[in-house]
C-alpha cells in the first residue's frame, strides 16, 4: 500500500517512536512517505533518506520550566504564514506522482488534512488520545484542571473522525463508551534497541532532564553525595563528584538505561515506557502546564513503580531512593511482548482498508 506518515518535530519522542513503525511498514512491503519537521525530520530524512519531506511544524515556548500559553500562541502567529507557504508547496510536491491510500499520523496535523482533502481513510498512532477517548483512574486536582481542560480539547480536536485511533500506552484505562469501537489500546512502542538491551541493576540514577533551563539541577543532586548520577539532557562532559554530565549518545544512553538502578525524569511518555519496559523505577516530575506529562507520573505512582513530585528537590529524590526496593517489586509483574500487538492490530487495519 502507499501510506503517508505524519511526524510532528517538537521533541524526538514521535520520531523515534515512528521509525520504529516505518521501518516495520517498510518490510512488509509498503511504500511509505514521511512528512515531519524540526529536529524530527532530521532524524527520520537520515534514516529514510529519500522518503521524508520537511514541513514547518508547530513549537512550544517555556517560560522557566513550564510551557507558556501567551508565548506559545505568539510564536504559532509570527510563523503561521511562513509555515503555510512552506506546507502548500510540499502538499503540491507530494501530489506530483504519490497518492497515499492510507494516512498514519501520530498526532501530526499536516497529514491529518491531507488525508481529508484526498479522501482517503486516517490511522491515527500517539499516546495522547487516552486523555480524551478514556476514562482516567486518578483524581485530577484544582490545579491540573484547566491544563486537562485544555489537554481534552486540543486532543479531540486535533484528528477527528479517524477511521481508527490505537493509544500505545504502559497503563490501562476503561474507554469512554462512544470512542469504544473505533479505538484500540496497546502497548507502547518500544525501539529494537531497548528490547535487544540487557538490564542489569547498576548503583547509578539515570537522569534525562528536557528542561535544560534548570540551573540548579547539578546541586540539588550534589546534596545526596552517596549516590552517583549520571545526567542526559545537558549535552555536556563533566564531572561534579557524584554528578556526571553526559554528551548526547543513543547508544550511550541506551546501554546506561539498561543498567540503571533507577531513572528519574520529567513526565515524557517514550523515555518512561522504557524504563517500564526493562523494569526500571521511575521518578517522575512533569514539566509544569503539560497535562499528558502530569497523567504519566501520576499513572506512575498509582500503578507502584515509582513516585511522582512537582519539583525536583534533595528530599524529595531520598524519598524516592528509599521506596526503591517496593518499586523494584511492583515492575516485576509488568509484562509486552515488543511490540508485536501494535504491528498485528495495524496489520488488521491495513487490510480493512484494502
Amino acid at each position: 500500500m502507499t501510506i503517508l506518515y505524519g511526524v510532528p518535530g517538537e521533541g524526538l519522542g514521535h520520531a523515534t517512536r515512528s521509525k520504529v513503525l516505518i521501518s516495520w511498514l517498510l518490510g512488509q512491503g509498503h511504500d511509505v512517505r514521511v512528512v515531519s519537521s524540526s529536529r524530527a525530520f532530521t532524524l527520520l530524512d537520515k534514516t529514510f533518506p529519500g522518503r521524508v519531506l520537511e514541513i514547518a511544524g508547530f513549537h512550544i515556548a517555556y517560560e522557566g520550566l513550564a510551557v507558556s500559553k501567551s508565548r506559545t500562541i505568539g510564536l504559532t502567529l509570527r510563523s503561521a504564514p511562513e509555515a503555510l507557504q512552506t506546507n502548500f508547496r510540499q502538499y503540491r510536491q507530494l501530489l506530483h506522482g504519490f497518492r497515499p491510500e492510507v494516512v498514519i499520523s501520530d498526532f501530526e496535523s499536516f497529514s491529518y488534512f491531507f488525508a481529508k482533502l484526498l479522501r482517503v481513510p486516517v490511522i491515527s498512532i500517539d499516546n495522547m488520545q487516552i486523555i480524551s477517548r478514556a476514562h482516567l483512574n486518578v483524581t485530577v486536582p484544582a490545579a491540573e484542571r484547566e491544563p486537562y481542560d485544555v489537554a481534552r480539547y486540543l486532543v479531540r480536536a486535533k484528528l477527528p473522525r479517524a477511521r481508527h485511533y490505537l493509544i500505545t500506552t504502559f497503563f490501562e484505562l476503561p474507554l469512554r463508551l462512544r470512542y469504544a469501537e473505533r479505538t484500540t489500546l496497546v502497548p507502547s512502542i518500544i525501539r529494537p534497541e531497548i528490547q535487544a538491551a540487557q538490564p542489569t541493576k547498576g548503583n547509578y540514577i539515570l537522569v534525562y532532564q528536557t528542561a535544560t533551563n534548570q540551573t540548579n539541577l547539578v546541586e540539588i543532586l550534589q546534596q545526596l553525595p552517596e549516590q552517583e548520577f549520571r545526567v542526559y539532557g545537558f549535552n555536556k562532559d563533566e564531572a561534579h563528584g557524584n554528578v556526571l554530565l553526559r554528551p548526547f549518545s543513543e547508544a550511550g544512553f541506551i546501554a546506561e538505561l539498561a543498567g540503571s538502578r533507577a531513572v528519574l525524569t520529567n513526565g515524557g511518555f517514550s523515555l518512561i515506557s522504557e524504563a517500564v519496559y526493562l523494569h526500571k523505577p521511575v521518578c517522575a516530575v512533569p514539566i509544569p502546564a503539560q497535562f499528558e506529562q502530569w497523567l504519566n507520573a501520576a499513572e506512575i505512582e498509582k500503578l507502584g513503580y515509582g513516585r511522582r513530585f512537582e519539583e525536583i528537590t534533595a528530599d524529595n529524590v531520598q524519598v524516592f531512593l528509599t521506596d526503591l526496593p517496593q518499586f523494584e517489586a511492583a515492575l516485576v509483574g509488568y509484562a509486552q511482548s515488543g511490540n508485536e500487538v501494535l504491528f498485528a492490530r495495524l496489520a488488521e487495519l491495513l487490510e480493512e482498508v484494502r
